[in-house]
């Protein structure tokens, strides 16, 4: 399970915002890529949120997820942002996911830049370092399986897998044969199968079909 180990290596230096960034829909092949920031708003609540059993978005259940999104947002500061298929399809998945991260700590909150003035924050990224973030490299550590590590990477992966799942339920009921409802656009067989017979529409990421119309 989780733990706050990282966040108090910082919290033990006086830094009491850390902020845990994870994105989900990376390897989608239709729809956003979504990032979530999350920090902890009083260390206070450290003991009671690790008794929620906050995890790695992908390892809980769909009706989990939904219920510890809501506990989330009481107990942290969160943000949330995108980035759509135009910028996947023109930027590639990289670019645009860390497009997505900067939005999400600009829609956090707090602003940013308050924290960069006094210089009290860090980042926790899951899986490997972002450019261009707030404070840039020297303010941000990456963690490989961080939402299988930090109790704050780990919620900022279910308030991202949360908004991006509802917005793909959304988008489903405007293209219902891909049946986004069930597989939120990643490639199942089904889903494989419908663009071999029907092709791609406005929300599926033209670099991600490769050659699936010739299988």
């Amino acid at each position: 399970m989780t733990d706050f180990y990282h966040e108090e290596t910082f919290w033990r230096q006086g830094i009491d915002t850390v902020i845990g960034i994870d994105e989900v829909g990376r390897g989608s092949l239709a729809g956003p890529v979504v990032a979530g920031a999350c920090c902890l708003k009083d260390q206070i609540f450290a003991d009671l949120v690790l008794r929620l059993g906050i995890d790695d978005s992908k390892r809980l259940k769909a009706m989990r997820r939904m219920e510890l999104s809501k506990i989330i947002k009481k107990y942290f500061q969160w943000g949330i942002g995108e980035a759509d298929v135009i910028e996947i399809n023109r930027w590639g998945i990289v670019r645009a996911t860390g497009r997505a991260m900067r939005r999400a700590l600009k829609n956090f909150q707090f602003s940013i830049s308050n924290i960069q003035n006094n210089q009290k924050y860090f980042m926790l990224v899951d899986g490997f370092p972002v450019k261009y973030l707030p404070g840039g490299l020297k303010r941000q550590t990456a963690i490989i399986r961080g939402d299988q590590k930090s109790v704050t990477i780990a919620a900022a992966s279910i308030i991202a897998k949360v908004y991006r799942d509802r917005l793909m339920i959304k988008l489903a009921r405007e293209y219902p044969d891909y049946k986004w409802e069930r597989n939120k656009g990643y490639g199942t067989g089904f889903h494989r199968r419908i663009i071999i017979k029907n092709g791609i529409s406005l929300y599926h990421r033209e670099k991600f079909i490769g050659g699936i119309k010739e299988e």
